[in-house]
């Protein structure tokens, strides 16, 4: 199969688009398929856009309140050249910008079949930037995006499900998974936890997601203050970056920030996580976050919502604890739970280590193999 991926974000980009798509375009290319990733020049390239077998770039600029990150601009004729030359057998598009708009017109011009995946809930961000009334039309935009491929793919059933009630078309679903020779119980270091200033016993709490409005960090802060009050031992660590860099570390001056850790040096952000004891997701937006999957796997305790992967992958007081989506108590309730037992907070992190084989990417990668392979066959 010859693949052509699309796609707005990419390592070394830093998120869980870019990391989900690196981990898809290596186990295809081990299966021996070939993929093409066509994606923006990043902020740290130079020169002119370039075409090959495996990447064509284009011209892009810096997306709004996200300035490491960029949009490609239209590159229909750019694309339809190219792919004259040496046409896939399928074109994905992982992202909605007008890259992959540009890609799907393309691809309809020379009769090659599309599909899509859904990874951000662009539509719920709204609220988080005084936008509100943006978000029926945010949506209305992305469902006309994928409702002209042939196929959209969600990570959880659950989402796909609430996006057909929406009038999504044909969805499906593939989900996501975990390196799990990198994250691991075995990555915990006893010489970091003492850097962080962790008595042995002492919980770490720790975070990981880029630091932007969507991610709740006002119930985040809620939780740590009361963690703090009943365990003074306690130690905080909010590894990332993002637009609301500065503003956490004046609202967290106690946490410890390592700042953003490259996709190359995954085995650093398992150190990470594996070191520390239990992981707070207090976000609402997620398609699914691999993030809490990556701390389940190191052994981390975690307290999430029931939605998205929380909701998929834990068992409520068997490996970790999840709150209903509107119940910010229960949240915080369950996050002192964690910080104040000792016993609890152990029995549920090597549950979740012991659950994660279940995140293991290849299956992931056969789902999506096979999807694509169904739509050229169609």
């Amino acid at each position: 199969m010859k693949l052509a991926l699309v796609t707005e974000t990419y390592p070394p980009e830093i998120n869980g688009v870019a990391m989900t798509l690196s981990q898809l375009v290596s186990g295809l290319r081990e299966k021996g398929h070939r993929v093409q990733v066509v994606r923006p020049l990043q902020a740290q390239e130079s020169g002119e856009p370039k075409a090959s077998s495996e990447t064509i770039s284009v011209f892009g600029l810096p997306i709004p309140r996200y300035p490491d990150l960029r949009f490609g601009l239209p590159s229909r004729n750019r694309l339809i050249h190219a792919w004259q030359a040496s046409p896939p057998d399928i074109v994905h598009v992982a992202t909605e910008g007008p890259l992959g708009l540009s890609a799907i017109r393309a691809a309809k011009v020379l009769g090659i079949p599309t599909t899509s995946t859904f990874h951000t809930n662009f539509h719920s961000y709204s609220e988080h930037y005084n936008a509100r009334f943006a978000t029926r039309i945010v949506l209305a935009f992305l469902r006309w995006i994928h409702n002209q491929t042939r196929c959209t793919m969600a990570p959880t059933r659950e989402l796909a499900d609430e996006l057909a009630g929406e009038g999504f078309k044909n969805m499906n679903v593939f989900g996501r998974g975990v390196n799990l020779k990198v994250f691991n119980q075995q990555a915990r270091d006893e010489n970091l936890r003492k850097r962080w200033g962790a008595e042995t016993n002492a919980p770490v709490v720790i975070h990981v997601s880029r630091l932007a409005a969507e991610k709740n960090y006002e119930l985040l802060n809620k939780a740590y203050s009361l963690i703090r009050y009943s365990r003074p031992d306690a130690r905080f660590v909010i590894v990332g970056s993002g637009p609301l860099d500065k503003k956490l570390k004046r609202d967290f001056p106690y946490a410890i920030f390592p700042g953003s850790i490259p996709l190359e040096n995954r085995e650093e952000l398992a150190r990470h996580y594996a070191s520390a004891d239990a992981f707070l997701y207090p976000s609402k937006t997620e398609t699914y976050g691999n993030v809490a999957t990556e701390a389940m796997a190191c052994g981390n305790a975690l307290v999430g919502f029931d939605y998205a992967s929380p909701g998929q992958h834990v068992q409520h007081g068997q490996n970790g604890l999840v709150a209903d989506l509107q119940d910010d108590d229960s949240f915080l309730k369950h996050s002192l739970e964690i910080a104040t037992n000792d016993t609890l907070r152990r029995q549920l992190g090597n549950a979740a280590a012991a659950y994660s084989p279940t995140f293991d990417w290849q299956p992931i990668v056969n789902r999506f193999e096979g999807i694509l392979e169904q739509t050229i066959n169609g």
